[in-house]
């Protein structure tokens, strides 16, 4: 394997470097593998990226060495890739700004990958065609689970917050982060702001808390975390990022941000999903995730 090479993505040149190289130890997956992983599944995850500013998760040596959050663009960005300049939690006047890129097309998902730019998190929000941040356009609620309760217990309470969304009048679905836990989201009107939307998931998660104490937590404080589910509501504040779905996860094994159908979604029976796996699933299903895609509900008053 040559250390570099060119490619033409979507009439973009590129430059690929060390394809060879293993990023997930544990299976002996490849930067190259990663890239094709990315490629193919570009057609769902485009759309689910649109117009949201991306902070990636790096590992340039792979899984098993140092990582960063990186929100601005690095340099040697390719002038060809649209960015989007907003402030970042606690700036003033502009001086803490952040330039984030706007992954619109085939080619920047390539690019990013290239850089071991394995995780892709976004808001729950998208920005204006002149980068004004919009209302959110989904709800979040992050199940994460406090060992010893896992999965199986977080699929337990996912059918539980189903329940509750949908006597709102809310349609959740549920995608399997590739990690430890699972996200329902919920496709919105765009017209409550992030304080409403946080405001509604915060009493739904304390509500399931009070009804289901040994099961449900809604407090973020890890003492009274184990063994139980905690309802993240706090991801629909404004300035957090949840997983996208389809983005892979920089864990031992290489896992992706899965939608899945609520069929799946069984106690004891529901897992993570490898990359190999969900592209075998979009051939056979298409997009699980497509409905947040479409205008939501309003919040329930």
């Amino acid at each position: 394997m040559t250390d570099e090479v060119r490619v033409d993505v979507g009439g973009r040149a590129l430059r690929l470097r060390r394809l060879d190289k293993v990023l997930y130890p544990g299976t002996g997956t490849t930067k190259a593998e990663v890239l094709d992983y990315y490629a193919r599944v570009a057609g769902v995850l485009l759309p689910h990226l649109a117009r949201r500013p991306v902070t990636r998760k790096r590992w340039p040596d792979g899984v098993a060495g140092p990582s960063f959050f990186e929100k601005n663009l690095p340099r040697g960005t390719p002038d060809w890739v649209v960015s989007v300049t907003l402030p970042t939690p606690g700036s003033s006047s502009g001086r803490d700004d952040a330039t984030f890129p706007l992954v619109l097309e085939v080619a920047t998902l390539v690019w990013l990958a290239n850089l071991a730019a394995l995780e892709l998190h976004v808001p729950q929000w998208q920005v204006g065609p002149r980068g004004a941040v919009k209302a959110p356009d989904r709800l979040v609620i992050d199940l994460d689970p406090g060992p010893p309760a896992g999965l199986a217990e977080c699929a337990q309470v996912a059918l539980l917050v189903r329940e509750r969304l949908e006597a709102d009048g809310l349609s959740p679905v549920p995608v399997t982060s590739g990690s430890k836990g699972l996200q329902l989201y919920a496709p919105l009107s765009g017209r409550p702001d992030a304080e409403a939307v946080r405001g509604y998931a915060e009493t739904l998660a304390k509500g399931l808390a009070r009804d289901h104490p040994r099961l449900v937590v809604a407090q973020m404080t890890k003492a009274v975390r184990g063994g139980k589910v905690l309802l993240d509501w706090s991801q629909n504040h404004a300035a957090r990022t949840t997983i996208s779905p389809y983005s892979m996860r920089g864990r031992e094994h290489p896992d992706v941000a899965a939608p899945r159908a609520w069929a799946e979604v069984v106690p004891g029976v529901l897992h993570q999903l490898g990359f190999r796996e969900v592209l075998a699933r979009l051939d056979a299903d298409g997009d699980l995730a497509a409905a947040l895609l479409s205008a939501g509900r309003p919040l329930p008053r």
